[in-house]
Formats: C-alpha cells, sequence, structure tokens
C-alpha cells in the first residue's frame, strides 16, 4: 500500500462522514483527486438523492482532470437504477487515469461491474486501501443491502455493577453530560431509535436530537401488550408522524385509533402466549421501509431480547462510576463471550466501551 493512497483514503473516509445522517438508505461516500502530487477537488455524498461523491469532486475540480488520480472509498456506481447519474461514465468523460478504492460495493447492482467498466476504458484501478476502516464506516449501509435487515446497534447506560435503574419502574439518571451528547450525537446519524414499553413510562423519553445538531431519527416501539401510556410525549409531540409502534394482534383496537389519529403508524403482528412479538419479523419490516440502521435504547427486556436471540451488531456501554449495590441489571442473560472490544475511552466521568459481533 502506497503511502500517499492511505493518506487520500483517510481524506476520503474524513468526507465520507460528512454525509452521516444525511446519505441513508445511500452508502457514505468521499472522493479526492489528486494531479501532480496536489489535491485538486474534493467531494462527499451530502444528501439522498444529490450528487454522489465523484460527481462533487469532479464538478468542482480547480483544474483540469485530464491524468489525475480519484481517490473514493467505496467503488463508483455505474447502473442508473438511482435517481442520480453513474459516477463511472462521469469519471471516463473526465478522463481520470487512475482510480482507488478501499471497498467494492456489495449492491447487486454494481459488486465489481463499476470497477470493470473503468478498466475496459483502460483506467487503471486498485481496491482494497484500508478496507477493514472502510467497512466500518460503511456498515449500516452494508448490513442493509446484503441482508435487507438495519444494522443493530444496544446502547446500554449502566453503574459500575450492571444496574440499569435502581429499581423497577423507577426513572434513573447514571451517565453525565458528555454520555448524553454522545447519545444525541448517534441519535442523528441512526435511520431509528428502538424502545420498549416500559422505557415509554418509566423515562417517558422524546428521542429527539436536542443536544447536538441534526436531524430526528425515526422512533420505534415494541409494546405487544399495549401498555405505552397514550399521554407520553412520544406520542404527543411534532414528531408523533415520525413515530412506529409494533404491537400483538390482540391489542385494544381503541387505543390503537387514538394513537393513529395522532399520527403514529402502527403494526399489528402476530404474538406468543405473552404477546412478545417476533424481533427479526420487527427487522425484516423496518428493512423493508428503508430503516438501514437502529439505536437500541432500552430497557432490560429489549436488550435481553436482543442479545438472547443474537440479533444486534454492536454494543456501546456506558459505564457511569457509581455502584447501585442492587436494582435492575441491563439484560437478563449472560454477556456475549463472542463480542471483540474495538475501543474504549473516557467521556467526562463515564466509560465508553465499544463491542461488535463476529
Amino acid at each position: 500500500m502506497k503511502a500517499e493512497d492511505k493518506k487520500y483514503i483517510e481524506r476520503c473516509f474524513e468526507l465520507a462522514g460528512r454525509g452521516a445522517g444525511h446519505a441513508s438508505p445511500n452508502p457514505l461516500v468521499g472522493s479526492v483527486i489528486v494531479k501532480n502530487g496536489r489535491i485538486i477537488a474534493e467531494g462527499w455524498h451530502e444528501k439522498y438523492g444529490g450528487p454522489h461523491a465523484e460527481a462533487n469532486a469532479i464538478n468542482h475540480a480547480l483544474e483540469d482532470t485530464e491524468g489525475a488520480t480519484l481517490y473514493c472509498n467505496l467503488e463508483p456506481c455505474c447502473h442508473t437504477n438511482k435517481k442520480t447519474p453513474p459516477c463511472t461514465t462521469k469519471i471516463i468523460g473526465s478522463k481520470i487515469k487512475r482510480v482507488v478504492i478501499s471497498n467494492v460495493d456489495p449492491n447487486p447492482f454494481v459488486a465489481g461491474k463499476g470497477i470493470a467498466q473503468l478498466r475496459s476504458f483502460g483506467i487503471e484501478v486498485e481496491t482494497g486501501i484500508l478496507e477493514d476502516e472502510g467497512r466500518y464506516l460503511n456498515r449500516f449501509f452494508f448490513k442493509h443491502i446484503t441482508t435487507g435487515m438495519p444494522y443493530v446497534t444496544l446502547k446500554i447506560a449502566q453503574s459500575l455493577d450492571g444496574r440499569i435503574a435502581s429499581e423497577k419502574g423507577k426513572q434513573t439518571w447514571l451517565t453525565g453530560k458528555e454520555s448524553a451528547e454522545f447519545v444525541h450525537s448517534q441519535r442523528a446519524v441512526y435511520d431509528a431509535v428502538l424502545i420498549g414499553a416500559n422505557t415509554v413510562n418509566v423515562d417517558n423519553p422524546q428521542l429527539n436530537v436536542r443536544m447536538v445538531k441534526g436531524r430526528n431519527p425515526k422512533r420505534i416501539i415494541i409494546d405487544g401488550n399495549l401498555n405505552s401510556s397514550i399521554d407520553a410525549r412520544i406520542f404527543n409531540d411534532e414528531l408523533t408522524e415520525n413515530t412506529i409502534l409494533f404491537t400483538c394482534g390482540k391489542s385494544d383496537a381503541g387505543k390503537l385509533t387514538l394513537l393513529q389519529n395522532k399520527g403514529v403508524t402502527i403494526f399489528r403482528l402476530p404474538g406468543d402466549v405473552d404477546n412478545k412479538i417476533s424481533i427479526p419479523e420487527i427487522l425484516k419490516i423496518l428493512g423493508s421501509e428503508n430503516v438501514t440502521s437502529l439505536f437500541i435504547e432500552g430497557g432490560r427486556e429489549i436488550f435481553t431480547q436482543f442479545i438472547k436471540e443474537n440479533l444486534f451488531d454492536e454494543m456501546v456501554i456506558l459505564q457511569a462510576p457509581v455502584t447501585l449495590g442492587k436494582g435492575i441489571s441491563a439484560f437478563d442473560v449472560d454477556f456475549p463471550s463472542n463480542l471483540k472490544e474495538i475501543s474504549s475511552e473516557m467521556l467526562g466521568n463515564d466509560k465508553k466501551t465499544v463491542y461488535l459481533t463476529p
């Protein structure tokens, strides 16, 4: 791997990240054009439906791109099954000599075809530069495009002894301001946030973005028994029409009508003997609704279901420097032994640890 290739692909990652929360369900892509050892253009996919990163870079080039090298973290698209023209056509027409890529696009409409088309026009193409980093950057897109399901992250705020509340039915604040800002930043980049009925009733959360700038996510509630309070803030604010509730087919029809009249989208699914709804079925529906990423914020029953059925991709633990001694544990199963810790840092007085599934 050439040092300059690594440097410019890293810059592509930085540019691509600017589209987080705006490009979905498309991937995050950044592009850099280099000529005679100098950057002559940069671009990124700024929003869904807008020009792609490569086109943005070419359109803003400070000089002629003939003979230049174009860097991008994802294979340029070559199909017309979208709102924007193929990037390969733009690259070929710009007489770019070399293209350097981090990841091949897993989208079956691309999947190596873009690379093949560029090479057929005599353009040198190199792939696999910082491939693992590129895959993590676009983990939401890769999971959704290959499985139809959203990428799932569990966010668990807990005490040193693994408790999320001091007692059942009591709201307990554990983590500090820095952790709260982190959570709001994640809400701004994930497509949706999910909680259960108990969290609705105990914490009465808004699940919106307030502490940072960014878009508000869809708000998902799993409530098989339809126990959520009709007066909860999540059903009575300006974002109610951005709220989805999954409940059991046996639920109170009158209460469902009230929620629908407020703008809540309702999915009634079969439940088991306890009115628990199939999590895989919920994920399948969300994926079909173009939810590529899901941030799970609680509570214990929800965490337990996702962990028990191994239906998550990432776990973020925010550990406060307090010990409760008793109370409600984060989940009712053993901590998964197969998780890989990928990072650990302090957020104020709290410790943030990130784990990935194999």
